[in-house]
């Protein structure tokens, strides 16, 4: 309560003093030009976690930068399709379109990418990053300007996550001048984007609207030929306001306002893989009332100072609220005298001996109630104030960087949820128990967390060194007031809290040995917080990760290889139900682990080394590969793990992943393919040859964007993702196998203004 207090009157305070610093900071000339675009290049650099945009080969540890350039080529809207091009990140696809994925980094856990840095424009977007990470919001690509990914050891500063690495989403920036975009696409399955934006920058005000709605019909066949789609909308606004050029403190205030909303005929009930082979696309009839629902909105004010050439302070207040209600198939009930196993993942596995309850999630007539559906419904609120202070100096020849930042952050999630009943009648489902709100799940976890660090970037001579040290100390809150407490008067209530608290020091460093060579090395702590819920004996995840590598530059091509080795004295695994877990979201010790690999990377352009005037060939190619391995023997309810022995490979790891793409650019033509492989993975812990009936499949896909300009503001496109329409599994979490997304075609028009 005193922090939500402090919280408003803080956010009261923050707007109106800036509000008034920006408007009445002295009034002289208002020309922006050159100093204007230095000002957004200092602060991009403050927000971003790569900085300017461009090959940095001073950058200590592995950098990678999608542009918007790329992301238009590509026209791609799932996340898991554009982060293939960088090496080292790993990638559980789900649902076909990357709504909600499972993302790690350096062999970190995927699930619901609880183990990586999810930020937009800087500010860590997961609904409750510290109390319940799991991203059941990600922001809509659609509406993303570029994607920058840091790993290793200079990424200490976006915590809490300090193992893998952070991922950064930009969103469309406030133009510099009039301007705006349109685009109409459709597709098959009834498939559409409409996006538009529109904004202006004149003398100290710019502003920007932006809107997006995609859809999709779905690929997966209903066994009652119901929806499996989905459709969001998007509405984003930006206002700034600046001083003058001429102030004494140059002063920026930039307000975003966000809304975002989701409806997708989703399920976790996958397939039998004898049925995956007799058709792929198939959902069963007991999954036809499974929704997802999300509503978001995000309110950021950033405001920036720049108090001299070599001092600027960057502070930002934020606040995001998430509701989501994910309506979906939970359980057979076992009260029911015709069902003698309720667990799902348990009758997929081995259906041969639940004949009857196989019947009931193809459509056989059931008893009443046989059917359980639990409404997994979910509050969510994350708030904070950030500020990051920069000053630059120098020591005899040494350049020095410093940055300081303080982070107080509050973040909740609240559970009331409710599980009802119903009966297959000929292969539709009748509601014949309805559930009471708050029975299934009536427990609140909350975190407050107080962040802070110190960087330093020095460069001396060829050397540049980064060291670092964050601070986290967390305060965590578990509230279950139990089923018979409804209205929460804590008759019943048990609360538990405790507080973990840990210094991450790391140090980064590169030494430029030719012209075109730079060498890279780093070591830093790698820290991960247990979640509210998890039992006493959950310690915090530990690991000490090095790297060592090289990058090579010239004006023909750029390559980066990079050896990577995370030690962890204990690794969390999570109990989520997005990973063939209970549920409970609860973390738990899985003890030492060890993970090692290599990440290669490569661009060039075709047309540079065959001397074409005319034309442009970029060409870019990724590879990694990953090792990781439990160090100790222990029993676990989580599905994929299970009982595990020292030497056993984690699953869904991938052990060598290959991309690849090249573009053809001529006049108003532009074209590009892009290749990915994938190994066949692991879905259950062990070691030796993978068994089938626990894994993917391998697979190989290509994709094609193509788009002409027919005039300098109208160009038509063509997308076509999966060309071969290969078929393949790439999850048997939660419950049974799931598709990839077959060939898919669209195409449409965008306008520039």
């Amino acid at each position: 309560m005193i922090f939500h207090k402090v919280f408003k009157i803080a956010t009261f305070c923050f707007i109106s003093l800036l509000l008034t610093n920006s408007l009445y900071a002295n009034q002289g000339n208002s020309a922006e030009s050159d100093t204007t675009n230095t000002i957004d290049q200092l602060i991009l650099d403050r927000i971003t976690v790569v900085g300017n945009p461009v090959w940095m080969s001073r950058i200590p540890g592995a950098a990678s930068y999608v542009s918007a350039q790329q992301l238009q080529k590509q026209n791609y809207t799932d996340i898991n399709r554009i982060l293939r091009a960088i090496s080292g990140i790993n990638i559980q696809e789900e649902d076909g379109f990357g709504l909600r994925p499972n993302i790690g980094l350096r062999g970190a856990g995927v699930e619901r990418s609880t183990k990586v840095n999810i930020m937009e424009d800087g500010i860590l977007v997961a609904p409750a990053p510290y109390s319940a990470p799991a991203a059941y919001y990600f922001p809509n690509m659609g509406r993303i300007s570029s994607v920058e990914v840091r790993k290793g050891s200079s990424q200490i500063k976006y915590g809490p996550n300090s193992t893998g690495g952070a991922i950064n989403l930009i969103s469309t920036p406030i133009p510099t001048e009039l301007s705006g975009n349109a685009e109409v696409s459709v597709g098959e399955r009834s498939a559409n984007k409409l996006y538009a934006n529109f904004g202006n920058r004149t003398g100290r005000f710019g502003y920007l609207v932006e809107v997006l709605q995609m859809g999709d019909d779905g690929f997966k066949k209903l066994d009652n030929d119901g929806d499996t789609g989905f459709i969001l909308r998007d509405i984003t606004g930006k206002f700034m306001v600046r001083s003058a050029d001429n102030a004494s403190i140059y002063q920026r205030l930039e307000i975003k306002v966000g809304y975002h909303e989701e409806t997708s005929d989703e399920t976790y009930l996958g397939l039998t893989r004898g049925d995956f082979e007799n058709s792929p696309l198939r959902r069963y009839a007991a999954s036809q009332v499974d929704q997802i629902n999300v509503d978001q909105f995000q309110f950021s004010a950033r405001h920036f100072a720049l108090f001299s050439d070599n001092v600027d302070l960057t502070t930002t207040l934020y606040r995001q609220n998430v509701a989501r209600a994910w309506y979906k198939l939970h359980d057979l009930d076992t009260s029911v005298p015709t069902v003698n196993n309720g667990n799902l993942s348990t009758i997929l596995g081995n259906p041969d001996a639940n004949p009857v309850e196989m019947g009931y999630l193809r459509g056989e007539t059931s008893p009443d109630n046989a059917l359980n559906v639990r409404n997994n419904s979910r509050e969510y609120y994350s708030q904070g104030i950030q500020s990051l202070l920069g000053v630059n100096f120098d020591i005899n020849s040494a350049k020095n960087q410093l940055e300081f930042g303080v982070r107080l952050h509050q973040d909740e999630e609240d559970r009331f949820q409710e599980q009802d009943g119903y009966r297959m009648q000929d292969g539709v489902m009748i509601l014949t128990r309805a559930g009471v709100p708050g029975t299934q799940a009536n427990r609140v976890g909350s975190a407050t967390a107080l962040s802070i660090f110190l960087q330093n970037k020095i460069e001396l001579d060829r050397w540049t060194f980064k060291p670092g040290v964050r601070y986290e100390n967390i305060w965590f809150t578990n509230r279950n007031y139990g089923s018979s407490d409804l209205e929460r008067t804590g008759s019943n209530l048990n609360e538990t809290k405790y507080t973990t608290h840990v210094f991450i020091p790391g140090i980064g460093i590169t030494f430029q040995a030719t012209d075109n060579l730079t060498l890279i090395s780093g070591i830093h702590r790698g820290f991960s917080p247990p979640s509210p819920g998890s039992s006493s004996e959950t310690v915090s995840e530990s690991s000490i990760n090095y790297e060592l590598g090289a990058r090579l530059a010239n004006h023909l091509f750029q390559a980066e290889i990079i050896g990577f080795y995370n030690d962890y004295s204990n690794l969390l695994g999570s109990d989520l139900a997005a990973g063939g877990g209970g549920g409970s979201t609860a973390q738990f010790n899985a003890g030492e682990v060890e993970v090692y690999g290599l990440e290669v990377s490569a661009i060039l352009d075709f047309a540079d080394i065959l001397n074409l005037s005319t034309v442009s060939l970029p060409f870019n190619a990724n590879y990694t590969f990953t090792s990781a391995t439990f160090q100790s023997d222990f029993a676990s309810n989580f599905g994929p793990w299970g009982s595990v022995t020292k030497g056993d490979e984690i699953p869904f790891i991938p052990k060598h992943q290959f991309n690849a793409g090249i573009s053809l650019d001529y006049k108003n033509f532009s074209t590009h393919l892009n290749s990915v492989y994938s190994p066949q993975i692991r879905t259950l812990a062990g070691q030796g040859a993978i068994q089938e009936q626990f894994s993917t499949d391998s697979y190989f896909l290509l994709d094609l964007s193509s788009s002409y300009g027919i005039t300098s503001s109208i160009d038509i496109f063509m997308n076509v993702r999966n060309i071969l329409n290969n078929t393949y599994i790439v999850s048997d979490r939660p419950s049974g196998v799931r598709p990839g997304l077959p060939r898919t075609v669209m195409g449409g028009v965008r306008y520039t203004l």
